[in-house]
């Protein structure tokens, strides 16, 4: 901790810092630049003398400060989780951070956090402080660390491994937003301090001509080529940093996730609070069938990752794991039908198993959640996503008639912007409808579960198990009850706690509500 906290500090303080080296520089005097480093440091090992912890039967304390002190405190039987977290330095020094969890989310500085801890001490650390909620199965990870072998020779006392990251999934790392999310505040800061003026500034702009423009536009061209090299690799080097060497071990009772390059972390996250799974396949992803996964629990980060960009089998692989021993006969065995037809099934309306146009829901083909068919929601459905798309096509085609009679004619290059959009429009508008769907599986010895599908650009299939839907809300908005439809809202204390069937005909919400909770009806 002597070392830890002093380059900590430090590192918090590095715009301080070189400020100081600044004005060391151009004073002439370095003690200028050593006092600042001096005090911060001084500041750090101070954390030492002023941070304890102790451990008794009822609760677990932490007090720290050194102006102000603060006591932290939390009810033993309150634990839900233990994380262990250590950087680069902490790795180097044989440390860890050991965080508690309550299942409540709090503020950064309202965190339980045991600082810079001997790794040799966090099994039996995690399993005394998870110890009242008889769920604690210590993984490969805790072996390890306790006696000192290799992960692989624990693997089979600790649990089933349901995913692996692989070095080659990398490549999905560009398309996502990660890499922009990096690279934009530092254009950004570029541009706040005249980057932009200086570029407008050159000569070289300003003597652009009708003969230079085809270099410019090869100049623009090669910046933003090189922008999105520098996105893509921004986006890599993210995605090794946090999820370099994952591994997801279900032990049945706990799940528990180690990944990280340079800092790692272990993730104990307690099945008893799962409450299903979100396979999430945004445009660029889904066309290189790619996924992610996201659990849904309670008290946790309502999008809490199990697996990063990964292909698509691979993530309805452990999806398929995650949901072994909480889903129906036959849907985990190879395909085979259920041993109920879903329209056969007593507490399944004949309303729910069919479509506004009275056809049958498909057959159910798919071999996990995350390939079975889902039934179409129909044709006013379809009218609505169109009808969505085509409205802002008329809104620009009306301003530009506007400018047309008040400013004189338009150029004719003009009035191909809105037939631009309007085909971009109807082709998210059909790709809307294709994703949007849902699926009630009834369960015989385990939960029935929702399955529903929404989105375009971000798309998400939710799987919801039914004893975690505690409420049912009917929304239907003016042009809804035009149409017929409505939108069904499953509320839930797990992840973003409301999941939505949406723009599903009216004549079958309130079946579905039937079919997945039966006497947990909601009013119209």
């Amino acid at each position: 901790m002597l070392l830890v906290y002093p380059v900590t500090e430090i590192m918090k303080y590095i715009p301080v810092l070189l400020g100081s080296v600044i004005v060391g520089t151009t004073s002439g005097n370095p003690l200028w630049t050593l006092i600042p480093v001096t005090l911060v440091a001084a500041y750090g090992v101070a954390r030492w003398f002023t941070t304890s912890y102790r451990i008794d039967a009822d609760h677990v304390q932490l007090r720290s400060g050194i102006v102000q002190r603060r006591t932290l405190s939390v009810p033993r039987p309150r634990i839900r989780s233990v994380d262990v977290e250590a950087d680069l330095l902490h790795r180097i020094l044989g440390l860890a951070v050991l965080a508690i969890g309550t299942g409540k989310q709090t503020d950064k500085g309202e965190e339980f956090k045991l600082d810079a801890l001997d790794i040799s001490r966090i099994p039996a650390l995690r399993a005394e402080l998870l110890a009242h909620t008889g769920q604690y199965v210590p993984d490969q990870t805790d072996s390890a660390m306790a006696h000192h072998v290799s992960p692989a020779d624990t693997a089979a006392e600790a649990g089933i491994e349901i995913g692996h990251w692989k070095a080659a999934w990398v490549r999905y790392a560009p398309l996502s937003l990660t890499g922009l999310a990096v690279v934009a505040p530092i254009a950004g800061i570029g541009a706040q301090y005249g980057l932009i003026d200086v570029v407008s500034r050159s000569s070289a702009v300003q003597h652009i001509d009708d003969e230079s423009a085809p270099i410019a536009a090869i100049v623009i061209s090669g910046l933003i080529l090189l922008s999105v090299i520098l996105v893509s690799a921004a986006a890599c080097a993210q995605y090794l940093a946090t999820w370099f060497g994952l591994r997801v071990i279900d032990n049945g009772v706990t799940l528990h996730l180690r990944h990280g390059l340079f800092t790692t972390r272990q993730i104990t996250l307690d099945l008893a609070r799962f409450r299903g799974a979100t396979l999430n396949d945004p445009l660029l992803l889904r066309a290189a069938k790619a996924a992610q996964l996201e659990m849904i629990m309670t008290g946790e980060n309502p999008r809490q990752k199990i697996l990063p960009q990964a292909p698509r089998a691979a993530v309805e692989r452990t999806l398929d794991e995650l949901l072994r021993t909480r889903r129906k006969p036959g849907g985990h065995n190879g395909g085979e039908q259920p041993e109920q037809p879903e329209s056969a099934h007593p507490a399944t309306p004949t309303s729910l198993t069919k479509h506004a146009n009275h056809a049958a829901p498909p057959p159910i083909t798919g071999t996990t959640l995350g390939t079975i068919d889902l039934v179409k929601h129909g044709p006013a459905a379809r009218r609505r996503r169109y009808t969505k798309a085509a409205w802002p096509i008329g809104v620009l085609v009306a301003v530009l008639i506007v400018l047309a009679v008040t400013t004189g004619p338009l150029p004719a290059w003009i009035w191909s912007v809105p037939a631009v959009f309007a085909v971009t429009n109807a082709v998210l508008a059909e790709d809307r409808y294709r994703n949007l769907g849902h699926r009630v599986l009834p369960g015989s010895t385990g939960p029935t579960w929702l399955i529903t599908r929404r989105g375009s650009l971000d798309r998400n299939r939710d799987c919801l198990e039914a004893p975690g839907i505690i409420g049912w809300t009917i929304r239907r908005t003016y042009w809804q009850r035009r149409a017929g439809l409505a939108t069904v809202v499953a509320a839930t204390a797990a992840g973003k706690k409301a999941y939505q069937v949406v723009d599903i005909p009216i004549d079958q919400a309130v079946a579905l509500i039937d079919a997945v909770t039966p006497g947990l009806r909601g009013a119209r």
